[in-house]
Order: C-alpha cells, then sequence, then structure tokens
C-alpha cells in the first residue's frame, strides 16, 4: 500500500478544489474539441469522438490522495484502488498507476486488463459476487488481496489456503444494511443487496465474527454502501458499521486481528454544472468526524472510488447528421445515442447529461437558446441524448458534446443497430499553445462488427441437419 504521507503533486485540496478548477476544466474541454476538428479526429467520415482529459485525471487523483492524506495518521497504509469497471480502459489504468493509484477488479477480465496496465499484484483488489474456483485460485497465486463475498465463497478459500500457500490478504465483504441512496439499482447497503454477509440477518454477524477468529488468514473487512444518489452520510455510516464489526472481531481476538478496513468507493457526482461536488476532501472530513478510530493508523484503509475519478474528464462529441422539427419543435439528430449513453437513454431522470453545443468548426456556438430535443443514431423513437433542452440552435454540420461522460460512458458499449464503437482519445497541452491528442481506443470499424457478430461462423445453423429418428 502506498503510505498516507505519498506525493500530493502539489495539490492542496481545501474541499473548494471542484468550484476553482471548473472553469480551467471547460476551457480545456472548449480547447479540445475545436483541435479535434482541426485535426481530422472529427468530421463528416468521422461523427463522432471521445475525449479524455489528461491533466483533469491527474489532479483528481492528487485531489483524492491529498484528502486522505490530510486526515490519517503519518504511515497509514493506503491503497487508492481504481474500480476499474468505471473505465476500463488500459491507458487510463496506466496514467492512474503513474499517479498513485491501485486498480480494483471485478472479473477476469478487468484483471487482465489492470496487468496489461502494469498494476503489480500487491495494489490490486478482486472483488466480485460471483468468483469461480479458477478466479481465486489465479488471485491467490499472484498475492492479490481478495475480498469474499458469502460462507460458500469461503468454504471454496478454505480449501484453496490448505493446499498452497498465498501473499494474499483475504478479507470478508459485509453488507452493513443501513439503506439505500435515491438510486436504488447503485445502492447495495440495502436489506436485500446481493453483495456481502448482511450483518443484520440472524446469525450473520457472528458468523463473520467466528469467521475471522478462526482464520488467522482474514485480516480485512469490506463493504461498499453505493454510489450514485448516495449521501455522504449514509456512505460514511456504513464505514462506521464496519469499523464497529472489526472493533468487536480484534475485541473478541485479544489481539488486532483485522488491520485493514477497505470502505469501497461510490462518491456521488454532480451533472448539473461543471463543478465537482461534493469533492474527496469534503467526504474524508466526513469520515474523520463519523469515524475518527478508523483513521488513527490502527487500520490500513483501502478505497475503491470509480467515477468521482472520471466522469468529470470525459466529453462524447457527435456530429449533427440532419436538423429537423416535429410538432413545432427542433431535433437534431446527432451519432452519440443509446449506444453510449445508455442508462441516460433508459433512465433519463436518473441519469441526465449535460449538453453543450459546437458549430462546424468546434468552437462554442453563441446566440439565442432555443428548446430543441438532441437525438441519437438508433432505431428506436426513445433514443434521445436530451429532450426539451435550452441550447444555442444546433443545425446541420454542428457538434453536440455530452459532458461528464468519462465514467460508464464511451467504456461500457450498448450494440444496438450493430453502430459502432467511437475512437477514444487522450488531449493534453502540447507545450506550444495547441493541444496534443493520444489515442486510448482506435473506432470500432465494420469489419471488427461483422467479426464480433459471428461472420467467421456465417454457415454454422444452417450446416446443422434434422436427423430423422427412429
Amino acid at each position: 500500500m502506498r503510505s498516507g504521507n505519498g506525493r500530493t503533486g502539489g495539490v492542496v485540496d481545501d474541499g473548494n478544489s471542484g468550484r476553482t478548477g471548473h472553469t480551467d476544466r471547460a476551457a480545456r474541454r472548449d480547447e479540445a474539441v475545436r483541435a479535434a476538428v482541426e485535426q481530422g479526429l472529427l468530421g463528416p467520415e468521422l461523427p463522432i469522438a471521445a475525449l479524455l482529459d489528461v491533466t483533469g485525471i491527474r489532479e483528481s487523483a492528487a485531489e483524492l490522495r491529498a484528502a486522505f492524506e490530510a486526515v490519517t495518521a503519518p504511515g497509514t497504509p493506503v491503497l487508492h484502488a481504481f474500480a476499474v469497471k468505471a473505465t476500463p480502459l488500459v491507458p487510463v489504468l496506466r496514467l492512474l498507476r503513474e499517479e498513485g493509484l491501485g486498480a480494483e477488479v471485478a472479473s477476469p477480465g478487468e484483471l487482465a486488463l489492470a496487468r496489461a496496465a502494469g498494476l503489480p499484484p500487491d495494489r490490486t483488489v478482486l472483488d466480485s459476487p460471483a468468483k469461480t474456483p479458477a478466479e481465486l485460485l489465479e488471485a491467490l497465486a499472484l498475492g492479490i488481496a481478495v475480498n469474499v463475498d458469502n460462507p460458500q465463497e469461503l468454504d471454496r478459500v478454505d480449501a484453496l489456503m490448505a493446499s498452497a500457500t498465498s501473499r494474499s490478504p483475504v478479507g470478508i465483504r459485509v453488507n452493513p444494511q443501513v439503506g439505500a441512496g435515491s438510486i436504488e439499482a447503485l445502492s447495495t447497503a440495502t436489506a436485500t443487496s446481493k453483495f456481502g454477509v448482511a450483518l443484520r440477518d440472524d446469525g450473520a454477524r457472528e458468523w463473520v465474527v467466528r469467521s475471522c477468529l478462526d482464520r488467522p488468514w482474514l485480516t480485512r473487512l469490506h463493504a461498499h454502501t453505493g454510489s450514485q444518489g448516495v449521501p455522504l452520510s449514509l456512505m460514511a455510516e456504513g464505514v462506521a458499521e464496519t469499523y464497529a464489526l472489526a472493533e468487536e472481531i480484534n475485541r473478541r481476538a485479544g489481539e488486532r486481528r483485522i488491520d485493514t478496513i477497505d470502505i469501497g468507493g461510490g462518491l456521488p457526482v454532480n451533472f448539473t454544472s461543471d463543478e465537482v461536488t461534493p469533492t474527496y476532501a469534503q467526504y474524508a472530513r466526513v469520515l474523520r468526524e463519523a469515524v475518527p478510530g478508523l483513521l488513527d493508523g490502527r487500520y490500513g484503509l483501502v478505497t475503491e472510488f470509480g467515477r468521482s475519478l472520471l466522469a468529470k474528464h470525459g466529453t462524447v462529441v457527435a456530429r449533427v447528421e440532419y436538423a429537423k422539427s416535429a410538432g413545432g419543435r427542433p431535433v437534431a439528430v446527432t451519432h452519440a445515442g443509446v449506444q453510449v449513453a445508455t442508462r441516460t437513454v433508459y433512465a433519463p431522470g436518473a441519469w441526465p447529461l449535460r449538453i453543450a453545443a459546437y458549430d462546424g468548426k468546434g468552437r462554442p456556438k453563441s446566440g439565442p437558446e432555443v428548446v430543441q430535443d438532441v437525438a441519437g443514431p438508433a432505431c428506436f423513437a426513445g433514443d434521445l441524448l436530451a429532450t426539451g433542452r435550452a441550447l444555442p440552435l444546433l443545425e446541420q454540420g454542428d457538434y453536440a458534446a455530452a459532458l461528464d461522460t468519462g465514467a460508464y460512458y464511451f467504456a461500457h458499449h450498448y450494440a444496438y443497430n450493430s453502430l459502432a464503437r467511437p475512437g477514444i482519445y487522450g488531449f493534453a497541452p502540447d507545450g506550444g499553445g495547441g493541444v496534443a491528442f493520444a489515442t486510448v481506443r482506435e473506432p470500432q470499424t465494420v469489419r471488427e462488427i461483422v467479426a464480433e457478430s459471428g461472420g467467421a461462423h456465417a454457415t454454422a445453423l444452417t450446416a446443422l441437419r434434422n436427423t430423422p429418428t427412429d
């Protein structure tokens, strides 16, 4: 783990960085959109691209480190493990590794991405509610931290630990059952959540305690209350319940059996403006007030933030292919819709996105705002990025940019209508007043779509013949 006194990158986060940094972030975004058009990353033949602000990602990582360094005792072991599911892209993981972060993985694919990015085992955490014996064996052989989800999984780990020596820290994921936030699907500490051992169920708490007392190699507890829609107070309550359980185990063991607490991630993101709120510094202070013993140096700490690190630093930019009108309302038909913004299209109330308007040269559009719809390219009526949104009028050849899409958007493609995955490009200042781009992921080709859709097996079904039976 990284010491709580690691480098801060020159960032001092007093809780106001979300307010002071958003102007610079917006300016960098505007410059990047213009440069992407000028440099040919966007145009009539490349009508959609995703942009990642490398400077902003570095700043968020530094703010995370600084926030927890400010509240933990000197020398406290702290590992900030990025939730790979938020942005499962090898170059992003490599960048975050350079910024002192590790990786939290929840599948063999995510583990492979973390290893491809050079994340070492001792900075990797495996969480998943459905780990196979093979996944557990690999993790334990590599020395990756494992959070056991349930009693049946612990039985599997028992068998593996009995037959081999592992350097892996092993813990139990618990569900403190403290309740839900405003988005049920992202609340993981409800009474019936599928994750972890439900502490308030009959006999469950005693089972966790006894399991740890009987196994000296069980040295961690892990809990995650939820993410978007979960208030800081509820997150802190879940952490406090987990801390109290660790204290009980250690008291009954007569020694410090539990030495590390993994508090998960889940810091919500503000999708209504460029301001970052809440900040990591605010959350760290809430934890210091609610669970002071967690931060006094007796426990190592693991965090698993994802969306809050990347969301503000991603932008999906799409060309307006047609501008039309329906029922007296202007409609801009673009190349970004359900394939990149699935949650927004299917649940717009929970996942609204801000839209920025740019002209055909990639410059911010001005002029009077007009209430209009911004539609995607998919062949169903609900494919809308925004409905009844007041923006400068989008016209054919302009660009509509979906903001705050750096996490869970362009990285999680929905292959409706066999629409291609867009290219993803990181950007940063080029040192000469311009913008430099680096390819993170190539745009998907039609050939690749065919191959992914069974193109090599075109005759597989027709080759099957019904064989008469007696």
